[in-house]
């Protein structure tokens, strides 16, 4: 997942990793009708990509092909550029192409690194200036999940998700499926069944292995046939889990030759692939070398 310069064309090309959320408890409820959770995040090296091409006319402008059910305004990479240039009264534009590998509704934070790359390439490629900070308090008003994709590191995550804690985490790798279901937030955020009074916990008490649950699992298990269907084909080769609010489902595995392995041995038609989890965003890293 390294940019690819196309000199003749202008474009530079640079990754938005997914991630995986290790466990997710609901631990409460704000004033302002958001939920509290706690979770871990681990960003991994396989994503989604990003093209961009500076413009003269001021102008934000999607292109390549149509995002399934995206409109251009609603499009959270169109939407990151336009709030960084607004932000920081820049008379500058961008062509923005993303090529998506992360499926929507999975879980795995597709729109939100999206985002991410596009305020935190910007920022560089506009000379905006912007520190670590500011980029991430630009993230969180696009959505909770942006803000680690711009610091780029695993972490604990509390609050909304924008209170992060970088952790290590051993060297993973995992199994990770797609059911092809996607529910909204929303409304999995309103089902009565779901468990919102989670107690708090602390980052020792997932070190130990006693945290890996997600509040969503029991929700969309009996919401959804499919994403039942697809715990139940990997509960076969290790721990299944789902990741975040998505339909999105992964099993662990301590080296890359046991993830694939278990792999092979899933039914075909179950969409599935291996990713290795990483310690530091691709993107960060993707910086350095340009």
């Amino acid at each position: 997942m390294t940019p690819v310069p196309d000199d003749a064309g202008g474009w530079s090309w640079w990754p938005a990793p997914a991630k995986l959320n290790l466990f997710l408890n609901i631990t409460g409820r704000r004033s302002d009708g958001y939920h509290t959770l706690q979770t871990v995040f681990r960003l991994l090296d396989w994503g989604d990509r990003i093209g961009l091409r500076l413009r003269a006319d001021g102008q934000v402008c999607r292109q390549g092909a149509s995002l399934a059910g995206v409109a251009e305004a609603d499009d959270l990479a169109v939407r990151a550029a336009r709030l960084l240039k607004s932000s920081a009264n820049i008379g500058h534009g961008v062509d923005i192409i993303v090529e998506k590998s992360i499926p929507a509704g999975g879980g795995f934070g597709g729109g939100s690194s999206d985002a991410a790359t596009v305020l935190v390439v910007l920022n560089r490629l506009w000379k905006v200036g912007l520190d670590e900070d500011g980029l991430a308090a630009l993230g969180l008003r696009l959505g909770a999940d942006v803000p680690v994709f711009v610091r780029g590191h695993n972490a604990w995550a509390e609050g909304v998700g924008e209170q992060l804690q970088p952790v290590v985490l051993a060297p993973a790798w995992y199994v990770v499926a797609d059911p092809g279901v996607h529910v909204p937030t929303p409304a999995l955020f309103a089902d009565p069944d779901l468990t919102r009074d989670s107690p708090m916990a602390k980052i020792e008490d997932f070190a130990s292995g006693s945290l890996a649950g997600n509040a969503f699992e029991p929700v969309l298990r009996r919401r959804e046939p499919a994403v039942e269907a697809v715990l139940v084909a990997l509960s076969r080769i290790g721990t299944a889990r789902l990741t975040g609010s998505g339909s999105g489902c992964f099993v662990e595995f301590p080296s890359q030759a046991a993830a694939a392995e278990a792999k092979a041995g899933l039914p075909k038609e179950l969409r599935a692939w291996v990713a290795a989890g990483v310690a530091r965003s691709p993107l960060l890293e993707a910086l350095e070398r340009n």
